[in-house]
């Protein structure tokens, strides 16, 4: 039988226990339920059978994937826009469609929700004119001007095929339904959008362009039944830089293919500049905004995408010199890493009150992780055990923190770590090596994922209490699975030398599997979790377990924290 058959009865449990995951949270509930997020798109397209079935046992809830729109199209190296009516699906070559659906059909049937991102890269006949005036060039895996109304058919296709009503040619059931989306990635790095600015950086273009692809996917998507649904806009790069032309840099910084500041990129996007004033006359023509005070009345009703959006998305990195999640690489005020989130949602609001609204969009971080040395050690990154601290302290954090909504980690597998340089390097933010580096191991960072564990406090007093933060990811799908109550076991050994030992049962009551509880610990020592994987779940084991017929229940560990006692 199918597994989507085998499993019928025990994906219902499933779906009802983890409806909560199809409208975005409220702000006063994102915090302690945060949705766990993973995106390895390599992976999910080239196996993503295998690639689920260790995403469900590690407790990931959803799967970012980009739906690349030259990946998709026809021709999309040719300057000649073919015939065919871009709007539905059928039009596309359905070899084109085939690893997409695959990794929906497969997330459906292991019950983990899907946010579907459709970006650039954009077909040569999809994009602008003469690229090569601002040091720009013709390329299908970048995106120089994309047209927003054929990039707003494309995401017609998309949402008609992942409608829940869709049903290929060929097929016997519609394709499930995709109830998640990220409008674009990354629109202020111009490697994805365009150009970023123009007139020497003087004037920034891409918000412009990110304001008429936005609108064209807004409509789209409702155009298509997704109105209700969690629609993302944002999904911006952390950091950047504006520089006016100078010698060595003709279109200065961002230029073509640079960074955008985020939270420039985010006033212009709403028609301000930098002192939160809107733009009119020439200013606001160049920038495409209203150019009087009159026209503003109409603004939002023009652009509803932004203002009812269900969330505005981030990518919080902060990618040098091992700094933790509290540290940013730099005190800039326009950048939007993890310790400067608070400043990111504080300028969200107060652009929603200058025109007139009180909303408060809740924060998505779409993209995040730690570059671990090895194997890349060119730029002062941590090592994978710093790396596994690091994650546990930036989700502790996001569980402390009301406005956010979700938990990511970018890249289950490293990248190859040899692409383009004999020495090891990339972006090696997965929580595995690349197969042919150090055999593929795990790295520290994988059980950190698994169960993160975190204390506020390592130093306590005699008999004195330290809380102890956790989360027990998987735990939510043993319950959904149908495997009863679940609980983690808080466990102690001695730094003079002794074996572990339990020192709390906690019962995981949580949505997500998290929990906060207070331990007294008899001397200086190591703290560490433990859950008990429940036996023989055809869900829940890891490829292959089922094969072996192994009765044995299968623990997980936590990484070891160091705690001292006086």
């Amino acid at each position: 039988m199918r597994l989507a058959v085998r499993l019928l009865s025990r994906l219902c449990l499933l779906a009802a226990a983890l409806a909560i995951l199809a409208v975005a949270p409220g702000p006063a509930m994102a915090s302690h339920n945060q949705v766990a997020i993973l995106q390895d798109d390599l992976q999910l397209y080239d196996n993503p059978d295998s690639t689920l079935q260790e995403l469900r046992h590690l407790g990931v809830q959803m799967v970012r994937v980009y739906v690349r729109w030259s990946f998709v199209a026809p021709n999309p190296n040719s300057h000649r826009v073919p015939r065919f009516n871009a709007s539905d699906p059928n039009a596309y070559p359905a070899r084109n469609w085939a690893p997409l659906d695959a990794i929906v059909r497969g997330a459906a049937e292991r019950g983990i929700q899907v946010m579907l991102v459709p970006t650039g890269f954009a077909p040569l006949w999809a994009q602008g004119q003469n690229p090569g005036h601002y040091g720009g060039k013709y390329d299908s895996y970048f995106a120089w001007e994309p047209s927003a109304s054929r990039f707003g058919a494309f995401v017609h296709a998309v949402g008609t095929r992942y409608s829940g009503s869709f049903e290929p040619p060929g097929a016997t059931l519609p394709l499930p339904r995709v109830a998640v989306w990220e409008i674009y990635n990354e629109p202020n790095f111009g490697e994805d959008l365009a150009p970023q600015a123009i007139d020497g950086s003087t004037v920034l273009h891409a918000p412009s362009m990110y304001r008429a692809l936005a609108d064209a996917t807004w409509k789209a998507l409702a155009d298509t039944g997704h109105r209700q649904d969690t629609i993302l806009i944002g999904s911006l790069a952390a950091a950047g830089a504006q520089l006016k032309a100078g010698p060595g840099r003709p279109q200065g910084l961002p230029g073509t293919y640079g960074e955008t500041k985020p939270l420039s990129f985010v006033r212009e996007l709403y028609c301000l500049d930098p002192h939160y004033v809107r733009y009119t006359g020439a200013a606001a023509s160049v920038r495409g905004c209203p150019t009087s005070r009159a026209a503003y009345r109409s603004f939002r009703a023009q652009h509803p995408v932004l203002f009812n959006a269900s969330g505005f998305s981030d990518h919080p990195y902060v990618l040098d010199k091992g700094r933790p999640p509290t540290q940013g690489s730099s005190s800039d005020p326009n950048y939007a890493q993890f310790n400067q989130l608070g400043r990111f949602a504080a300028t969200l609001d107060r652009i929603q009150r200058i025109y007139g609204t009180g909303k408060r969009f809740p924060i998505w971080n779409t993209e995040y992780g730690y570059i671990t040395c090895p194997p890349n050690c060119r730029h002062g990154y941590p090592s994978p055990s710093t790396a596994a601290y690091y994650l546990n302290w930036a989700e502790y954090l996001s569980w402390r923190n009301p406005r956010l909504v979700s938990t990511m980690q970018y890249l289950l597998v490293d990248p190859n770590p040899y692409v383009g340089s004999p020495e090891p390097g990339g972006f090696a933010s997965g929580l595995m090596f690349y197969p042919t580096f150090h055999h593929g191991a795990a790295k520290p960072t994988l059980g950190a994922y698994e169960l993160p564990v975190f204390l506020p406090s390592v130093r306590a007093g005699r008999g004195h209490a330290l809380q102890v933060w956790g989360d027990v990811r998987p735990a939510p799908y043993a319950v959904a699975d149908g495997d009863g109550p679940q609980s983690a076991e808080v466990q102690f050994a001695p730094r003079s030398g002794g074996a572990w030992t339990t020192i709390k049962t906690v019962s995981l009551t949580s949505a997500r599997g998290y929990f906060l509880t207070s331990v007294s610990l008899p001397s200086s020592g190591s703290v560490r979790i433990v859950w008990d994987y429940p036996p023989l779940d055809p869900l829940l084991d890891p490829p292959g377990a089922q094969a072996a017929a192994s009765s044995a229940s299968s623990a997980a560990t936590s990484r070891t924290v160091s705690v001292t006692i006086t």
